[in-house]
C-alpha cells in the first residue's frame, strides 16, 4: 500500500464513489497547495489527509472459502495521489 491509498468496504456504486470524492475534496481540497505546510517537498498533502479519513486497511471475514460481504458490499481501492504505483498486500490470519 502507498501512504496515499485507501481500502474500504461499502457499496460498489459509481454514484457513491463520486460522492466520496466530492466529500473528501471539500474536507481536504487539493488547491491551493500553499494552505498545507507539508507541501514544501511534495504537493500531495490533500492525498495524505484523505487517506487518513478513509483508512489504509480493512478486515474481511472468510466464511466457507468466500469473502463474507453483505448483499451490496464490495471492497474498494482508492488512490488519492494518482501519480503513485499501486500495490495491494493481503494477509490471511486465522485458524
Amino acid at each position: 500500500m502507498k501512504i496515499t491509498a485507501s481500502v474500504f468496504i461499502n457499496d460498489d456504486e459509481s454514484g457513491l464513489h463520486h460522492d466520496y470524492e466530492r466529500w473528501l475534496d471539500k474536507l481536504a481540497p487539493e488547491k491551493p497547495c500553499s494552505q498545507y505546510q507539508h507541501n514544501g517537498y511534495e504537493d500531495n498533502t490533500d492525498a495524505h489527509l484523505k487517506r487518513t479519513i478513509m483508512r489504509r486497511e480493512t478486515v474481511v471475514v472468510i466464511n466457507s472459502g468466500d469473502l463474507d460481504f453483505g448483499n451490496w458490499e464490495q471492497m474498494s481501492y482508492f488512490e488519492f495521489d494518482g501519480k503513485r504505483d499501486k500495490r495491494v498486500l493481503i494477509k490471511i490470519i486465522g485458524g
